[in-house]
């Protein structure tokens, strides 16, 4: 951390930490807390999934030192820093709404009038069961860039940095997946701990082949700190 803050850029920053990352195993269920278990602030570097490997990335790229990192995690993780199973941001689109001194949401920008808006209740499921008990369910729009409609204006807009969410079309979701954009001099790619049992890793995918087929992608970028 103490080297990457003389990086000012921030998007080149975001992909200096992330690529320590890179080999990293996936692991699942890392974190501890539920309506149930009282939470606990879990700081594990040596097993990821897709979202706890963002939170350490824009903790870090917050962070100067590992106290500030600490400090810096609970923030990213949780609203207002408390640790706490319902305060936890449980949702890609709760950094919008509960760090937006950090990111922004650029999915508009980026994709311009061929971005869409659609209003849903997250948590919610079709049978109106909950995805996570003990938590309430949230009104919230969300907009994303359908993956028919990414071309190469729209991925000349994305930067290095991009913190990009796979637009989930489950009611009650936002998001099925998130990762880094990081651009390469001829490729853009999705820098994402994978799940797929032939990888189970941190690492760098060529980002169009990974959208093809998906419904679409939404992207908060990290502001200036």
């Amino acid at each position: 951390m103490l080297e990457s803050s003389q990086i000012a850029d921030v998007g080149r920053r975001v992909d200096f930490l992330s690529e320590k990352f890179l080999g990293v195993d996936y692991a699942e269920s890392t974190l501890i807390g539920d309506k149930d278990t009282a939470e606990v602030l879990v700081i594990n570097l040596q097993g990821v999934d897709c979202f706890t490997f963002i939170e350490y990335v824009e903790a870090m790229r917050l962070s100067n030192t590992f106290f500030e990192f600490e400090k810096n995690l609970k923030k990213v993780r949780y609203r207002a820093g408390e640790v706490s199973y319902i305060k936890r941001n449980h949702f890609f689109t709760d950094w919008i709404e509960f760090n937006p001194d950090s990111v922004e949401d650029v999915t508009g920008k980026i994709g311009g009038d061929k971005a869409v808006a659609i209003q849903k209740v997250l948590n919610e499921k079709e049978d109106g069961t909950f995805f996570l008990h003990g938590i309430p369910s949230r009104s919230r729009e969300i907009r994303y860039v359908p993956s028919d409609a990414i071309d190469d204006l729209i991925l000349d807009r994305l930067k290095t940095g991009d913190y990009a969410g796979t637009y989930s079309s489950v009611k009650g979701l936002d998001v099925s997946h998130v990762g880094i954009i990081i651009k390469g001099a001829h490729s853009i790619y999705l820098r994402h701990a994978s799940s797929q049992k032939e990888i189970r890793k941190v690492v760098d995918q060529d980002f169009r082949v990974y959208v093809a087929g998906k419904p679409g992608i939404m992207i908060l970028r990290p502001r200036k700190s």
